[in-house]
């Protein structure tokens, strides 16, 4: 079992601190409010929380849980110590790393008065870079050790809500963490391994990212449903019902298959069904402010890959699919269509390398090229070669993936600029002639 501290005696640090008390842990809870020290200490929690009481009293009547003003007293006393104060909106928006700042300030003090080896781990909520660019400095500046070396650093975000946040803790949905050294990575694993859940051990910065992804995609939730429901009710219909429907559908509304970053979308169905709700919301005098902003977005990343080619300087692109999906030929508003078509306004050669496009107009089909509209002699531009159509091509766009091309563009993709929209391998990074979309 390890012995924590852990620094601000709010929600995140009472819940954690009881229930790190609960499973066995020492815990120090530290704060400057003398007001929560000596509501803990008697047994009590200093907020209201279902079960928190109880669970608080439970782990002082044990001797597993104590608090403290004493900064010095918690770092010798335990291995590793909690950052969990508050940090709430700057004037600009930005996140407020004061609290943050102050609390490593004097753990980084204490830290320079103690020879073993102990870990600081933020659990406070900081955007993608923060514990590399303002945690690690003020500690290793107050305490004269270098993080990773001499003393440990972790993120660890929690995912608590609040009036279930002990349930929350012992069935969680989410476990990501990122550490600098072993020791911090295994406190970290050892804590949570009874857990029945999957733990993500990460790099710090990530680890950050995935924290405020969360918090915003629920938010994001949330004003889709009003969306929906104000619509809805313009409708003279009610949204829960059809929220709770949406919901029913965890195959594909409830699923990771739309969650994966890369191009925009196209179709038959979502660039025309988001412009008639939206429509259908301004007819009914409803805001759609969401809604407007998907559609808004989308056409950024189409604008976003139009400038990514470019900056490559190429005269003539191959295109490595041109149907709005991979395996299909229904070019209906695909955004790679829409590309193509922008690059070949703009005097850049246009190639297209897209074997089931290829079929049907091998085929004969009547419906070949079926939802074209934006990209002059289709047909003409088909090569059904892969690697002639690299050998052509000052440039590769890779739209859709197929497994039997990734081998190939693997192997040019060190030596030609590409441009990838769909991602050849998780491994790969924008550097050299390679570009990621988003990646």
């Amino acid at each position: 079992m390890a012995s924590i501290s852990i620094f601000g005696i709010g929600y995140v640090g009472v819940v954690a601190a009881a229930c790190l008390a609960k499973d066995g842990h020492k815990v120090i809870a530290v704060d400057v409010d003398h007001g929560k020290i000596d509501a803990i200490n008697a047994g009590r929690s200093p907020i209201v929380e279902n079960g928190l009481d109880a669970l608080v009293k439970q782990g002082v009547d044990a001797g597993q849980l104590i608090a403290t003003a004493d900064v010095d007293f918690a770092i010798a006393h335990t291995d590793a110590s909690f950052v969990c104060v508050g940090t709430p909106s700057a004037g600009d928006g930005s996140v407020g790393l004061g609290y943050v700042t102050s609390v490593c300030e004097n753990i980084g003090a204490a830290l320079a008065k103690k020879d073993g080896f102990h870990s600081v781990i933020i659990r406070s909520t900081i955007v993608p870079g923060s514990t590399e660019g303002t945690c690690i400095p003020t500690l290793e500046a107050a305490s004269g050790k270098v993080a990773g070396a001499d003393f440990g650093v972790g993120y660890y975000p929690e995912f608590l809500r609040e009036s279930t946040a002990i349930e929350d803790y012992y069935d969680p949905g989410l476990i990501v963490f990122g550490s600098l050294d072993q020791a911090t990575s295994q406190i970290l694993h050892d804590i949570n391994a009874p857990l029945d859940c999957d733990i993500h051990s990460v790099d710090v910065r990530t680890a950050e990212m995935v924290k405020y992804t969360s918090n915003t995609w629920r938010a994001v939730k949330v004003t889709y449903a009003n969306e929906i429901g104000n619509i809805a009710k313009a409708c003279g219909l009610d949204g829960q019902t059809v929220m709770e429907i949406l919901c029913s559908d965890t195959k594909v509304n409830i699923s990771p298959y739309f969650m994966r970053p890369g191009f925009a979308f196209g179709g038959s169905c979502l660039p025309k069904d988001v412009r008639a709700l939206r429509h259908l919301a301004g007819a009914k005098d409803v805001p759609a402010p969401l809604l407007n902003a998907v559609l808004e977005a989308n056409e950024a990343q189409i604008a976003k890959a139009e400038k990514m080619v470019a900056e490559s300087k190429a005269k003539t692109v191959g295109f490595v699919g041109i149907s709005f999906k991979p395996g299909t030929d229904d070019l209906r508003e695909s955004p790679l269509a829409e590309l193509a078509s922008r690059l070949i306004k703009s005097g850049v050669g246009v190639e297209v390398f897209d074997p089931y496009v290829q079929e049907a107009f091998d085929q004969e089909n009547s419906t070949a090229g079926r939802g074209n509209d934006v990209v002059p002699d289709l047909a003409g531009r088909i090569v059904p070669e892969l690697k002639t159509l690299i050998e052509s091509s000052d440039a590769i766009i890779v739209g859709n993936l197929y497994q039997d091309t990734v081998e190939m563009l693997d192997e040019v993709s060190a030596t030609k600029p590409m441009v990838d929209l769909t991602r050849l391998r998780r491994d790969l990074t924008t550097s050299g002639s390679y570009a990621g979309i988003c990646w």
